[in-house]
């Protein structure tokens, strides 16, 4: 009698293995051909979007007088004292300042 149901066990963890399996591979098939379908119906971004217009050209930045270039280093020059610029930031802001 063990020998039985040694026999009949193994059978049943085979065959559940096997179910198992099986409905692994074919909700993954199931997956894949959904995702098949879906690709083929959505419309691809080229065909669905016309291209964007064109940015316009930057416009040349006005020329920015030399009091307003003094005004600007004062206040960054405070920044920098008060501890919210470090050197680096300062003299980056500096250099953007006196270039345009």
């Amino acid at each position: 009698m063990p020998g039985l149901l040694r026999g009949i066990a193994r059978t049943a963890v085979i065959s559940g293995t096997a179910t198992a399996v099986s409905n692994r591979v074919s909700r993954r098939q199931a997956g894949r051909w959904a995702q098949q379908d879906y690709d083929r119906a959505a419309p691809a971004p080229q065909q669905a979007y016309a291209a964007p217009p064109p940015a316009p050209a930057p416009e040349p930045p006005a020329e920015v007088s030399m009091d307003t270039k003094i005004s600007q280093l004062k206040e960054l020059g405070e920044l920098k004292e008060q501890g919210v610029l470090s050197e680096a930031e300062f003299e980056a802001q500096k250099s953007r300042i006196l270039g345009s």
